[in-house]
């Protein structure tokens, strides 16, 4: 106490002068303008970079989404089989659509592909010489036009590189020209790279942040001036101090939040990988299995087998790029469905395989009148999979009875199936309704199992968001006589 004392008698004894007002003053004045030289500095460099990154980013989504598209659609047309005229003009259109859309976008100078052929690289940009180019017709009299000259010299450098690698390579010309090459390799096969030239533009976004630091800069820098005169001369530094603290204090509450949350959607997506990788695990079991059991009677099922498991491989690995994957891959003209079929591969070649599984019976009740529909049939594996997966693993009965019935109602053109089980059904917690209008069952994480709870309680949360994405109604109930029923309106 006598020291503190001692210590403020002798600090009372100076006194602040107007020399040392100035002083201080130019000092901080020195300071200031330093401070903000440095951070204006720093802020140009780091708008430039990110202005780089973000125009190379956005030209390689754009590029990428064009060449995903392609292949998308040329899995889905029979481009072997013989095609009539009109059915001919409608898949080159198809692909004029492609190719016209993408360079109505204001910073697409050029598109086209760039394709392989007896070691022969092939430029085609429209549909017409893409689908002559997949009949392997005139191959010949494919002429190169001077505007692609140049990506071609870029691309045959580089020829090699991009296809050992498979991925994205972008090349950059000046400030702002990105000349990105991406794999074309529809289903499965290499046959070439789909070229974009793009230059996207992003230096206003630029400008005006540095014009508007610039006016923040100064209208800070005076109040600062005039803060720090005020916070002396009314000797408010006490107040200032306090304020000061109080902020970082919630800077850093605000920090730890973000960081917490970002935890948790990492970790849910990283469980719903593990989920869907499991599914791919199973399904690539049975691959292998009908390989062992390959022979020339069984060729043509197995191999149309097969190619239905590689293909829910596919999506299931294009779902793990994909947080949020496109609309189009999922919902699309080109897609021409049937249910009924669906159901009968999922149950056939996919439940009545598993050997370890408990006794169960499948009942198949399923409308001849069914319409089909313009929905990817591997997302639809998706959802009457995990389902039925559902019923067998909840049911807590020796024997399992599953009826799945399919029905069409013209009146109301719509079509609806029910998947019933005779188990214990849901139990009544799961059926509540949470402040989303969503029952807690198609929530994300929940799971009745007892053990081994990590990575569980997916299955019907994915079915039940692939369906809205579908456009779809899913819903869940139990029934009198015991058991439960999931009933997917489309």
């Amino acid at each position: 106490m006598l020291k503190k004392n001692a210590f403020l008698k002798k600090l009372f004894i100076y006194r602040f002068e107007f020399k040392h007002l100035t002083s201080l003053l130019i000092i901080l004045i020195v300071f200031l303008i330093s401070f903000s030289v440095i951070q204006k500095s720093a802020l140009h460099d780091f708008l430039i970079q990110t202005q780089k990154w973000y125009q190379q980013d956005s030209a390689e989504r754009l590029a990428n989404l064009t060449s995903t598209s392609i292949e998308l659609l040329l899995e889905n047309v029979s481009i072997n089989k013989k095609l009539d005229k009109k059915e001919e003009r409608k898949i080159i259109q198809s692909f004029n659509i492609l190719f016209s859309q993408r360079m109505l976008q204001q910073n697409v100078k050029k598109i086209c592909l760039m394709l392989i052929k007896d070691d022969k690289v092939i430029v085609a940009d429209d549909g017409e010489k893409l689908y002559k180019f997949l009949l392997n017709q005139n191959i010949d009299d494919f002429k190169i036009q001077p505007t692609y000259k140049k990506a071609l010299q870029l691309y045959l450098k580089n020829k090699s590189a991009i296809k050992s690698r498979e991925q994205i390579f972008t090349i950059l010309e000046g400030d702002q020209r990105f000349h990105v090459f991406i794999p074309f390799i529809p289903q499965g096969e290499y046959l070439g790279v789909l070229y974009m030239e793009n230059t996207p533009n992003f230096s206003f976004i630029t400008s005006e942040i540095i014009s508007s630091y610039d006016k923040a800069l100064i209208i800070y820098s005076s109040l600062i001036l005039l803060g720090l005169l005020a916070m002396y001369l009314i000797s408010s530094h006490t107040v200032n101090e306090r304020d000061k603290a109080q902020k970082l204090l919630f800077e850093e509450k605000e920090k730890h939040l973000k960081e917490q949350i970002e935890h948790e959607k990492e970790s849910l997506f990283t469980n719903r990988i593990y989920h869907t990788h499991h599914k791919a695990e199973k399904v690539m079991g049975f691959i292998k299995e009908d390989l062992r059991q390959l022979s020339t009677d069984n060729t043509e099922e197995t191999i149309n087998r097969v190619t239905k498991y590689s293909n829910f491989i596919s999506r299931v690995i294009y779902d793990m790029k994909w947080y949020d994957p496109p609309l189009s891959t999922i919902r699309n003209l080109a897609f021409v469905t049937d249910l009924n079929e669906v159901i009968r591969f999922i149950v056939k070649y996919i439940f009545l395989r598993i050997s370890s599984s408990p006794d169960f019976e499948f009942k198949m009740e399923l409308a001849d009148d069914l319409p089909k529909v313009h929905i990817n049939e591997f997302v639809i594996w998706e959802i009457i999979e995990p389902l039925i997966q559902n019923s067998i693993d909840h049911s807590h009965k020796k024997k399992v009875i599953i009826t799945i019935k399919t029905e069409y109602s013209k009146e109301f053109d719509r079509t609806k199936i029910t998947i019933t089980d005779n188990g214990k059904g849901i139990l009544p917690e799961l059926l509540e309704i949470d402040s989303s209008g969503v029952k807690k069952l198609f929530l994300e994480n929940v799971t009745t199992k007892k053990h081994d709870t990590t990575n569980k309680g997916y299955g019907c949360y994915i079915a039940y968001e692939i369906s809205k994405r579908c456009g779809w109604k899913l819903d869940a109930k139990n029934l009198e006589t015991g058991g439960c029923v999931f009933e997917i309106l489309i």
